[in-house]
């Protein structure tokens, strides 16, 4: 990225920390749905930006966890495309290296948002049953985590089935002032408070379809707003 852009990393795994000033990369330099047209400010962080730091990560879960089991638990929808890339990293590392990681993946949706607010209102679906859980070492994989709470929630759902680990791998941690969950152990990128959407993040299911992850404008919130 531009200089002064992600100028410090907090610790091997704590991201690139993208500062509040940053206001992104232009869209005419990059390609997106033409449905979008007025509905993006800017592309917050380009695809390739995206696959090169998730491949970072997929080596630093190989070298704490690798020759170990492993449940990869994809938290949907904004999840799906993380996880997919994620796995297939791990994957080409486990068939070029003397190491391996067995994986099994399984899935959970949550749904706390409305239109760009968090809700205390959170729905875990399809998480009733996580026997498979018991007893085994658990990556859970989510696209972005904010205040904490729905984490936090989460974990100790996860936690009632007695898994023998948790880690947890997040694409994007946003800085909010109400925060109170801890740090993923594996973090892609540390934003600012801003509403990002794409690569499967959405809103109101719009904007799944984007590569980039890109700041959504006014006018694409009143446009798809529920």
């Amino acid at each position: 990225m531009a200089d002064g852009v992600a100028s410090k990393t907090a610790g091997r795994d704590g991201g690139i920390v993208i500062e509040d000033d940053w206001p992104g990369y232009s869209l005419d330099l990059f390609t997106y749905p033409e449905h979008y047209c007025g509905d993006l400010e800017s592309v917050y962080i380009p695809h390739g930006v995206i696959m090169d730091r998730t491949e970072r990560l997929a080596r630093n879960i190989m070298e704490d966890i690798g020759d170990h089991d492993i449940v990869v638990l994809c938290v949907l929808k904004g999840g799906y495309k993380f996880c997919a890339d994620l796995v297939e990293f791990i994957k080409a590392l486990s068939r070029n290296s003397n190491r391996s990681l067995l994986m099994r993946v399984d899935f959970i949706r949550l749904k706390s948002y409305l239109n760009d607010h968090s809700t205390e209102d959170l729905h875990i679906l399809g998480g009733e049953d996580l026997s498979v859980l018991t007893g085994k070492n658990v990556l859970i994989v989510e696209a972005i985590v904010d205040t904490g709470k729905t984490m936090n929630t989460l974990l100790k759902h996860v936690e009632t089935f007695k898994p023998k680990m948790i880690k947890v791998a997040g694409l994007l941690v946003k800085r909010v002032p109400n925060g109170v969950g801890s740090l993923p152990d594996y973090v892609g990128f540390e934003i600012p408070n801003r509403f990002v959407v794409g690569y499967a993040l959405d809103y109101n299911e719009y904007f799944r379809d984007l590569n980039h992850i890109c700041v959504i404008s006014e006018q694409g919130k009143m446009k798809y707003k529920v």
